[in-house]
This record gives structure tokens, sequence and C-alpha cells, in this order.
């Protein structure tokens, strides 16, 4: 079956009235992203057609065999980690055909990834919703807050487009040139601040202190960066220039352990390069 459909369109797949009656889908991978979104679409009322897993236990539908074409489908989503996304690819070859859309859930790779798909019919895109995933179970509770980028051809933009809103999402827009950064950006937004509350749990647990004490905190410094910026909300003794203070700091951090020593020390550095106080960074020492 090698019919031209360079227009996106599939004959195949019934176009429904979605809205109305939901999305079929596929899950290919059944992790914390893939079964967070399978529950997800599932309390939304749309319907898991089936479920592609290495390991052949999973509890979001029905387990699909590697190697059959997929079921008539609106959307395939590809979950699975970023380097495995082209074997995924590869191992569909030839088994798409009646599959509206074909999407991987990554933020970073491009979604030509799935340009060997495309010609078997369905329309291809990208499908990353910006939010931590813990577990399926808090995964698809957390969604219905989260923004989602979204790419691709049009018809995968705009069957995406509508199963992030119907997941309680906000979708924008996501060029595939835009990925690097973006991701990089999700990363530091997520991985950053975990590290640096690490930090701040080893020293607050070496003054005897119940970490938990510092989240209203938190709370209270993630809202002044989201609201006035995060020049505005950058406050402390290394903004200030006080060196005494910071040399105590970095004192402190040390004698918890010399690897929460070297951890606080580079994150106080960077914070005074954000700061422009990089000029200090010498007189620490």
């Amino acid at each position: 079956m090698t019919a031209d459909r360079s227009d996106n369109s599939n004959p195949f797949v019934e176009r429904r009235d979605l809205d109305s009656t939901g999305l079929r889908l596929v899950v290919v991978g059944p992790g914390r992203a893939g079964g967070s979104i399978a529950l997800a679409a599932a309390a939304a009322g749309h319907r898991i057609v089936g479920v592609l897993s290495r390991s052949g236990t999973q509890r979001y539908g029905p387990n699909l065999n590697w190697g059959d074409p997929l079921p008539p489908v609106d959307v395939a989503l590809i979950a699975v980690k970023d380097g495995a996304i082209e074997e995924v690819v590869g191992l569909l070859d030839g088994l798409v055909y009646d599959v509206g859309v074909v999407a991987h859930v990554s933020g970073f790779v491009s979604t030509d990834v799935l340009a060997p798909l495309r010609v078997q019919g369905p329309a291809v895109g990208g499908f990353h919703p910006l939010q931590t995933l813990p577990d399926p179970e808090r995964g698809s509770l957390a969604l219905a807050s989260a923004h989602v980028g979204i790419g691709g051809d049009p018809l995968a933009v705009e069957r995406l487009n509508s199963l992030g809103v119907s997941l309680g999402m906000t979708p924008f827009e996501l060029e595939d040139d835009a990925r690097p950064s973006y991701h990089a950006a999700a990363a530091a937004t997520s991985n950053f601040v975990v590290t640096a509350l690490a930090i701040a749990g080893d020293l607050y647990r070496s003054a005897g202190i119940d970490a938990t004490v510092a989240r209203p905190l938190a709370q209270q410094v993630m809202a002044n960066v989201f609201e006035d910026g995060a020049e505005s909300a950058l406050t402390g003794p290394i903004s200030r220039g006080d060196l005494e203070t910071v040399r105590g700091h970095l004192a402190a951090a040390q004698r918890v352990s010399d690897s929460v020593g070297e951890q606080f020390r580079l994150v106080a550095e960077a914070t005074a390069i954000r700061a422009g106080r990089d000029g200090d960074i010498d007189q620490w020492r």
C-alpha cells in the first residue's frame, strides 16, 4: 500500500466530531508520561484502544503486540525516552496506515524523526506536557493545570490541540527549531529548583530544623518570580554584596559535607552572575 497522502489526510481514518465522541488513542510506552496521559484521557471520555509496552505489563488499556498493525485510531502517542523514539518509529514502519496522527511526547526531539511514518498516511506532530509527572496517578491530575507544547502537521496540531484542551491543558505552539532552548528551559525550571531545595534541605536538617518550614517561603518566591520577574525576586546577601555573610554560608555548607559545600558554591556563583555580582566571587574565598 503506497498511496500518496502528502496532504496529511488519511482516507482510512473517519473524520468524526471529536468533541462529541472523544478520541481513539493508542499509547506506545505506558511509563510516567504515557500512563499519565492515558489515565487523564480515559477520565476525559477518550478511549484507549490499545497500549504497546516493552514489558507487556500495564493497566491502561488492551495490550497490543509489537509487529501487528495498529488498530484504527485518531492519535497514536509515542511516550518513550528520547533516545528510543527513532527505534520505535522503525518498529512501527508499515503498521500505521489506519492511524490519523502519530505524535511523540518529547519536548526536545524534532518531529522530523516521525517523517518515515508520514508516508503511510498519518500526520505527525509533538505533544509535550510542560509538567512534572512523578507517577501516572499524580501526573494525570497535574496535567489539568499544565500547558502543553504542540507542533507538527496541520491535522496533527488540530487534533493534539483538541486532546490538550479536553484534558484541561493550555496548548501553545512549539516549533521544532525552538525545542532545544524550550526543553533546556523546562529542565532548568524543574530540576534546578529541585537541586536548590535539596541543598537547602540538607542545611535545614544540619541545623536541626524540619525543611518543611520553608514551604511558604519557596511558594512566595516562585510567585514573586512569575508576578514581578526574576530580577525583582532575587534578594539576599549575594545580590546585596554582603561578603561576610556569603562566606559564612559557604563555610556552613562545607561543614555539612564536601558534596553539599561544592553544590552550594556552584549555585551561589550562578546566583552572583545572575545578580551582576560575579566580581564578588573571588572575594568569597
